[in-house]
């Protein structure tokens, strides 16, 4: 048998509380029962009578309970309600903080937190939640000042570019490192090649600020800043969070302040443009095919289109047909997929009946607990009047308690799928509409997007000798896909206009 738990008893209760009736020793006797039903031993009390919950950290009583927390002397405490322990959102967050490291538990009665059993462990997930949360909203109150400084051209942090330098908050030529840079232009304009830029930089016997070598990268993101033709990029970039990689925010988002230049405005452009150029002819490559990957021959080989061809074949049978050919009969396909009534009732009567079937079991679940939770009260309460001694006390409140928290961790994995039925099934004016939609516009359609709804919806194609037989996936794969379309199938319709 393992070691009993040590625990502790938290009872804050305000002078306007007891003004209400909620006497210190109520709270007391409430922990204490639950103490007993889970074999816990009582250490200590921890009493801060007629305390307002505004701020208690500093309190004497909150330093000697953590403490014990930290020296281990318990490992636990019991308070009537969150609020007991603290209304301060911070100081709830640090007590939790506090309570993790130090391995220990909180047991909130009221809402049913207890972090020793997984279920209440879950608090603990929620509470760093929100905590970043509200870390998020710093963050967020920094970045919304974060373009006002700009525009007055006021410093943000971080070093200066290469080739600059900060004096009395602002940013002014470097003498020693602007050479540097405008060489950078030159010998791109006349090599164009960056790896050759920096080889010829690093035999110069140049260096970055921070004395390593120039490489390619380096000389590419010296070339493309705009700062060296007088135009100080700012409030362009946003952090993913630390150790993550920087986002480019909207090009509107963007400030931009004059400097002093070190290269002129037409150097400038005409380096961008070979950068761009280079970056295009690297980047062209042939267009994927529509069905690669999912067309397949009679004999189970795949299909593919051979380089210079339009045809897809099998290399095993030579069995071929025209791209072209497999795209049309795949379209009209999808008319026969979309179209269909009786496909598109039965599924919609079927999503309703399941969405309706959770609801059912989600509020008979709800009402199963609140009785559960009437009959445990009243347990304590024939305990608390001496009607019931410790030991049937027990009996009884342990299967209501283990019921409960049963039903605790399914009500909220039961509300996140009718949550998700109820996105992912649209009703029937909407999965007729973007159906016709999506099928109207194909021929419209870029590859790209034309891929995604292949993808999407496309099991296999299989080419025989005379004929083609297309699987697509059941209607939610439709649905699903549709509403990933409805975005571009707009901005679509606006452009043909």
């Amino acid at each position: 048998m393992g070691e009993t738990k040590s625990v502790g008893i938290w009872i804050r209760v305000s002078t306007e509380d007891q003004v209400k009736g909620e006497s210190p020793e109520h709270h007391e006797k409430r922990a204490r029962y639950y103490a007993e039903s889970k074999d816990w031993c009582v250490k200590e009390v921890y009493r801060l009578e007629a305390v307002s919950g505004k701020s208690v950290m500093e309190h004497p009583e909150t330093k000697r309970m953590l403490a014990d927390v930290r020296s281990h002397k318990i490992t636990g405490i019991i308070f009537s309600k969150l609020a007991r322990l603290a209304r301060n959102t911070r100081e709830l967050l640090d007590f939790a903080d506090i309570f993790r490291d130090c391995d220990a538990d909180l047991v909130s009665l009221q809402e049913s937190i207890d972090t020793s059993t997984p279920a209440g462990r879950l608090f603990y997930t929620m509470i760093a939640a929100m905590a970043q949360w509200e870390r998020e909203e710093i963050a967020e109150r920094v970045a919304a000042s974060v373009p006002i400084r700009a525009k007055l051209g006021k410093p943000l942090g971080g070093a200066a570019p290469f080739g600059y330098q900060w004096i009395d908050k602002k940013l002014v030529i470097n003498p020693e490192e602007a050479p540097v840079r405008k060489r950078v232009y030159e010998l791109f304009l006349e090599h164009r090649r960056k790896r050759k830029v920096a080889r010829l930089l690093n035999e110069a016997g140049h260096r970055t600020r921070n004395g390593g070598r120039f490489s390619d990268t380096t000389v590419d993101r010296l070339l493309r800043d705009p700062i060296a033709k007088g135009k100080r990029r700012m409030n362009y970039t946003k952090s993913l969070g630390q150790n993550k990689k920087w986002k480019m925010k909207p090009e509107d988002e963007w400030v931009h302040i004059d400097v002093e230049p070190i290269v002129g405005d037409e150097i400038w452009a005409q380096c961008n443009q070979i950068l761009g150029e280079q970056h295009q002819k690297q980047n062209r490559r042939p267009a994927e095919h529509l069905f690669t990957g999912i067309v397949f021959c009679t004999c189970g080989n795949k299909m593919y289109v051979p380089h210079k061809s339009t045809k897809y074949t099998c290399y095993k049978c030579h069995n071929k047909i025209l791209a072209p050919d497999l795209e049309t009969i795949y379209h009209e396909q999808l008319k026969t997929f979309f179209f269909s009534n009786d496909e598109i009732s039965s599924y919609l009567n079927k999503a309703d009946e399941l969405i309706n079937d959770r609801q059912n079991l989600f509020v008979s679940l709800e009402q199963e607990a609140k009785k559960l939770k009437q009959d445990m009260d009243k347990l304590v309460q024939l305990h608390l009047d001496g009607e019931m001694p410790k030991e049937g006390f027990g009996n009884h409140y342990r299967p209501l308690e283990d019921r409960l928290k049963q039903i605790e961790n399914q009500l909220p994995e039961l509300q996140g799928e009718i949550d998700f039925l109820k996105i992912q099934y649209l009703s029937s004016d909407e999965v007729l509409t973007e159906a016709k939609d999506l099928h109207e516009r194909w021929p419209m359609l870029e590859l790209s997007e034309k891929r995604n709804i292949v993808e999407t919806i496309t099991q296999r194609i299989t080419v025989g000798k005379d004929d083609v037989s297309i699987n697509l996936s059941y209607m939610p794969s439709s649905a699903e896909m549709t509403t990933g379309m409805q975005h571009n199938l707009r901005d679509s319709s606006h452009t043909q206009a």
